[in-house]
């Protein structure tokens, strides 16, 4: 391997060019149009242009990268994540060009790809599953049927793809139609796929994934498992190693599993398996609904147990024929074909739930009968590189791509299970250009400045000040990542990290995430998947700026360009108005020379001291706190202008915080709000108008869902702000939606 084409951009692209350039293999670089100035083109050993500027034009074209190899003397390629990853006909179209393949076999891929099919073959090897339905027939009939025999709570899967996309949970039949139609629209947009499945949905688990490793000559490893948990979208956003609640036995069996899940497909190379991690005991299972009562005695009345492979529906359901093993003229499952999952052929059916349970009866229940004795579940496996892979690497000290490139030129894994270490704890945080509320943004990044480099932390990114983000890609800007002894440490350090990160010019979770680590509940190790919708209030609460800080980001923004007044004190006071969120400040400033500046808001009057360190930097002293500021401004949002300030130091809760400040000193009255924002609904971010589910002159509540746009691959419902009857809709089906741009309004 002498020249490596990276199929991908941004950090991931960035990430693989340092480690092909430290074994000395060049590189090639790939971008498409919006990419141009990007980090990753520049520091590749080369770059070859793809053309067009959304992904489909460009990364996900087959025949334009492999033209790209072909025109730069590439003899291999590594795809990264995301993007044609996971697509095995681009795999074997590498293969059938004569060019090496940095990923898995074609056929692994195809066989693990598929939700459905990965379940089947991970049922036949003793891997544990949670019971749902994966049949060819795809009809909402059909799957209205499955719940029912299901019960809910389920959860609605794209069979192909990953990331969070096409995923819905369901609580009951009403939600069940809707949310195979979003699901499917995603899939469809996100994968070219828009098959899925249900099943039966954990309420409280954890999300623990196991890092695999396999070479051509049938040797499999794996590297230990990280805690996924802390999720918004069903997308990850905080990741760590060791799991909190992994216990040594559990992280062998854990990896046992996951092991005998990749070898069975003939795997080769760096892999991840996905479980659900159950913590629940369930002592009594609640009773009450009558579909799962039926199917502890056995199958619905007339119905016989299933006999056939083709059945999609999963098993542990038929209650005593598992005490005997599979149906009569049934063998246990060994085939990816059979839909079924549930673990139905089991040593734990014979023997019955374990000690002091009995078994299921209650739909809520997220354990079907096929369940008991089982800690964890198969979700899924990633035929890829992780996002998350750095976690591994902190905490092994192992370079992953390295043991890519060289199990793809044939060699042999470097270490054998029992080599493997691991040594104290490492968390990591994607960094994403989106608000408290999750909500993704566009723009240009106006600062940048990374936190100063130091042992036991690593930021892998594309950012640098001018960057632009758009709606054509992903909304991740980079990953923070933190290793040391312990894991309050490494919260520590990750902490400390984030609060010296300064990306300034668009909202991004820096505070959310910092807010998140230092929550008591995630400090304990004891944050599940609904961590955010259990704490989220109380997360977000951290962030809103306390009054002292909306006066200081307020002097930062009036001194950004200009210091106060250094030696004659000022005989008047200049009066501002600025607009921080839902609050307007009036104050009164003052200058008394020598930097010095007294401020009057409302009945406080607050002294302060502020020296400039230029390009928009400041130290202000308030009442005798001191505060570190960067200020950019941003032009005019509706004709006010707008300010972004990243603060640190003060006493509040957090090292550092974001303050978004209006400048209404100049604006008229109405600009500060008024009775025409309310009737209006406005594009929150850039992105391509989906659907529409009101029309002019119709009667809708506050909440109800009006439009759908689909922003940085994923969907987002908007709901009307009000009650009351829409007079208009300034926008239609198919169109381009840029921030702030009106799409609706209400009449008066």
């Amino acid at each position: 391997m002498k020249k490596l084409l990276i199929a991908n951009r941004g950090e991931i692209a960035r990430r693989i060019v340092r480690t092909a350039h430290a074994m000395g293999i060049a590189t090639v670089a790939v971008y498409s149009d919006a990419d141009r100035d990007a980090l990753h083109v520049r520091e590749a050993t080369t770059a070859v242009a793809l053309g067009g500027l959304s992904a489909a034009d460009s990364y996900l074209r087959v025949d334009a990268l492999l033209a790209a190899a072909r025109a730069s003397g590439a003899d291999a390629v590594h795809p990264g994540y995301g993007f044609l990853s996971e697509d095995a006909d681009f795999a074997q179209a590498v293969l059938d060009a004569g060019l090496v393949w940095v990923g898995p076999p074609p056929a692994a891929i195809r066989a693990l790809g598929s939700k459905s099919g990965a379940k089947a073959l991970a049922l036949a090897h003793g891997v544990p599953c949670l019971p749902g339905y994966a049949g060819a027939d795809q009809s909402p009939e059909v799957f209205e049927a499955e719940a029912v025999r299901l019960g809910f709570p389920l959860m609605v899967k794209a069979v192909a793809g990953g990331g969070g996309r096409g995923m819905r949970l369901v609580t009951d039949m009403a939600q069940l139609r809707p949310a195979l139609n979003s699901a499917r629209s995603e899939a469809l947009a996100g994968f070219g796929n828009g098959d899925l499945l249900i099943e039966r949905a954990l309420l409280r688990p954890r999300h623990v994934e196991v890092q695999v490793f396999a070479d051509a000559h049938g040797h499999g490893i794996h590297l230990g498992e990280r805690d996924c948990s802390v999720q918004r979208r069903h997308q990850k956003i905080i990741e760590e190693a060791p799991s909190p609640a992994v216990s040594p036995a559990l992280r062998a069996e854990l990896g046992r599993c996951a092991v005998a899940l990749a070898l069975a497909a003939g795997y080769v190379g760096a892999g991840t398996v996905e479980f659900l991690l159950d913590e629940d005991p369930h002592p009594n299972p609640p009773a009450g609904e009558g579909a799962r009562q039926r199917f502890a005695a056995g199958p619905p009345q007339g119905e016989t147990a299933p006999s056939g492979g083709s059945d999609p529906r999963s098993g542990g359901a038929w209650g005593p024929s598992f005490a005997a093993g599979p149906p009569q003229g049934e063998t246990a499952p060994s085939g990816g074909s059979d839909p079924r999952s549930g673990g139905a052929w089991g040593p734990s059916f014979a023997a019955g739930p374990p000690q002091g349970e009995t078994a299921p009866s209650g739909g809520s229940d997220p354990r079907s009968g096929g369940a008991w004795g089982h800690k964890f579940f198969l979700m899924e496996m990633n035929t890829r590189l992780q996002v998350e892979h750095p976690v591994t690497e902190m905490l092994t000290g192992l370079d992953l791509v390295e043991w890519q490139i060289r199990v793809a030129r044939g060699e042999s894994l470097p270490l054998t299970q029992d080599q493997v270490r691991w040594q104290g704890h490492a968390i990591e945080v994607r960094l994403c250009a989106e608000d408290d509320d999750h909500t993704p943004h566009t723009g240009r990044v106006r600062h940048f400045s990374a936190p100063a480099a130091s042992p036991g932390l690593r930021f892998d990114h594309a950012l640098e000040t001018g960057s632009t983000v758009t709606p054509l890609y992903d909304a991740m800007l980079g990953k923070l990542v933190a290793h040391a002894p312990t894991r309050g440490e490494a919260i520590d350090r990750l902490a400390h990290a984030l609060a010296h990160t300064q990306v300034l010019g668009l909202p991004t979770n820096r505070a959310f995430l910092a807010s998140c680590l230092q929550h008591p509940v995630f400090r304990a190790g004891a944050a599940r998947i609904p961590f955010l919708a259990e704490h989220g209030t109380a997360v977000r609460a951290a962030l809103q700026p306390t009054p002292e800080a909306q006066v200081v980001a307020a002097l930062a923004a009036l001194y950004a360009t200009a210091a106060p007044a250094a030696a004659l004190p000022s005989p008047f006071a200049r009066r501002l108005r600025w607009r921080s969120g839902a609050t307007t400040l009036a104050l009164s400033v003052q200058e008394t020379g020598a930097g010095a500046v007294c401020v009057w808001v409302d009945e406080h009057t607050h002294v302060a001291q502020v020296q400039t360190r230029g390009a928009g930097a400041l130290c202000i002293t308030l009442d005798g706190v001191g505060w570190q500021a960067q200020a950019v401004a941003l032009g005019p949002v509706g004709g006010v202008p707008r300010w972004h300030v990243q603060l640190g130091g003060g006493t509040g809760p957090l090292a550092s915080q974001d303050v978004w400040l209006d400048d209404l000193g100049f604006a008229p009255r109405a600009a500060a709000g008024g009775a025409a924002a309310g009737r209006e609904l406005r594009a929150p971010f850039n992105g391509k108008l989906l659907a529409l589910h009101a029309q002019v002159g119709d009667a809708v509540l506050r909440g109800a869902p009006l439009l759908v746009i689909e922003s940085m691959k994923l969907e987002h419902t908007l709901a009307a702000p009000r009650d009351g009857t829409l007079e208009s809709l300034n926008a239609a089906v198919g169109q381009q939606v840029t921030p702030g741009q009106l799409l609706a309004t209400f009449m008066a």
